[in-house]
């Protein structure tokens, strides 16, 4: 978290949620539909073919060197009289292989720029004019372990976007089943349900041999309001000609430092 302003840290959540659900896919394997393993833990059904679609989405996405993503995002806040307030944000997210991220989030007035460098994660929230900056892993699967363990910076929907993506979103599953198709911004998908004992989640991946994700939903299940998270991913580039100053962190000059806390109470140090 940070110490000036939450928005900042929960910005920073939010971009997490939505771009690094495609940052990292699964390593490259085969998936035998019928093992037990993707039997539910719980006795409950998985359906093999919505595995199978799955597995070739974290497939994919893992073959991916670069790619570039726009997404309008929903979140919703529950208030202590348990009524539910609907936010959004969007994102633009540039991504780099094995070490780089860039995401621009904007909701409302409010901008705020992300930058991981595979040495640092530069945070820059435009309205307070503020900036905070903290040395990190050099590479994305240890950086979200470490936003995670070390900043208390957890994104939802966060299994899906470590390296072995797909045995942690396939742990702790009950139920999976495809429920048809549909059209996501004129692209036609596959509709998944997944359910695991706190979240059911929902995803429409592309037909065809680039299986990419275009919308995900996110319901939570241990709080009685049951919020969601929806994302709609449009204007895929997985071949975009990425300049390398794209990951270059420069705060304007009027903007002033602040620090990251750290979950234990020590702060980044300058």
């Amino acid at each position: 978290m940070m110490r000036s302003d939450s928005r900042c840290a929960r910005g920073f959540l939010g971009v997490l949620a939505v771009a690094m659900v495609v940052v990292l896919g699964s390593a490259p394997g085969v998936v035998s539909a019928g093992e037990s393993q993707f039997t539910g833990r719980w006795g409950g059904p998985i359906d093999p073919d919505a595995l199978q679609i799955l597995k070739g989405m974290t497939d994919y996405l893992g073959s991916l060197q670069q790619f570039t993503m726009h997404t309008e995002n929903t979140y919703e806040d529950v208030l202590a009289t348990g009524q539910k307030i609907q936010f959004g944000f969007s994102t633009n997210i540039v991504v780099q292989r094995p070490d780089k991220i860039r995401a621009e989030r904007t909701e409302g007035t409010a901008h705020q720029l992300f930058i991981y460098d595979g040495a640092k994660l530069s945070i820059h929230e435009a309205g307070g004019d503020f900036f905070a900056k903290v040395d990190v892993p050099d590479n994305i699967d240890d950086f979200l372990h470490f936003a995670r363990d070390r900043l208390d910076l957890v994104p939802p929907a966060g299994d899906m976007v470590f390296s072995n993506a797909f045995e942690l979103l396939t742990a702790g599953m009950i139920s999976g089943f495809v429920v048809g198709e549909a059209e996501i911004g004129g692209v036609r998908c596959y509709h998944l349900a997944f359910t695991t004992p706190v979240v059911d989640w929902q995803v429409w991946i592309t037909e065809g041999d680039k299986p990419l994700p275009y919308k995900y939903v996110l319901t939570t299940r241990d709080d009685p309001a049951q919020p969601q998270f929806v994302t709609v991913i449009s204007n895929w580039n997985t071949e975009p000609k990425i300049d390398k100053k794209t990951f270059e962190f420069k705060p304007p000059a009027s903007a002033m430092e602040i620090d990251f806390i750290h979950v234990d109470g020590s702060t980044s140090a300058r």
